[in-house]
């Protein structure tokens, strides 16, 4: 059986919600933010951050992004993302490379700015840049969702969960609707969707409308 390390309003969510899809059983473990962290814990994700899954092999795979690669490989049948091969794989692989690498880094430089600076003077600069990357990241995302109705092929993939997992991160969350209609309208149609809205409950991502 799948273990999946998380906590609410976490990187967790969109783990949660690739087991949820795949219909495959797993044992959720509420990882409590501790200082000093938890050796154990600490002995799986050496970063000290959820998601962490643990494979029924008791291999454990960190990084949200690469969790949920493997878990659509590991069931297809689920179509968490496109047929391997097929070009809609190729745009799933890229945005959610993208996501990973660019958008999440900047969700944490803003709300972990202490970590990214040496001056105790100088967050606020590590927040306004962290802010101005999302909106950046978002705009190219808007952009890619002009004309469709999904981030990588014709129906709902990991990438879409992705993306308004982040989205929900952003500190003026309203300005969304305004600046990214393409994201807001796929966000509206995922606020709608039930496995959605139940995760929401407990992670408490977004308001319920």
């Amino acid at each position: 059986m799948y273990k999946l390390y998380t906590r609410p309003n976490s990187g967790g969510f969109v783990a949660e919600a690739a087991l949820a899809m795949a219909g495959v059983p797993f044992e959720q473990i509420d990882v409590p933010k501790k200082d000093p962290p938890d050796p154990a814990f600490l002995a799986i994700s050496p970063l000290n951050q959820v998601p962490v899954l643990t494979l029924p092999d008791g291999h454990s795979l960190t990084e949200s992004a690469a969790i949920c690669i493997l878990l659509a490989e590991r069931h297809p049948e689920a179509h968490l993302a496109p047929q391997a091969g097929s070009p809609a794989r190729a745009d799933f692989l890229r945005w959610l490379a993208f996501m990973s690498s660019v958008l999440y880094p900047a969700v944490l430089r803003l709300y972990y700015a202490h970590r990214y600076t040496a001056d105790g003077d100088g967050l606020q600069p590590v927040k306004q840049a962290a802010v101005a990357e999302m909106d950046r990241g978002f705009a190219i995302l808007d952009q890619a969702l002009a004309g469709r109705d999904w981030l990588a092929g014709e129906r709902l993939s990991l990438a879409d969960i992705y993306l308004v997992m982040l989205v929900a991160w952003h500190p003026e969350v309203q300005k969304v609707r305004g600046a990214w209609p393409n994201i807001e309208r796929l966000w509206a149609r995922l606020r709608e969707n039930e496995l959605m809205r139940k995760l929401n409950a407990s992670h408490e991502m977004w308001p319920e409308s």
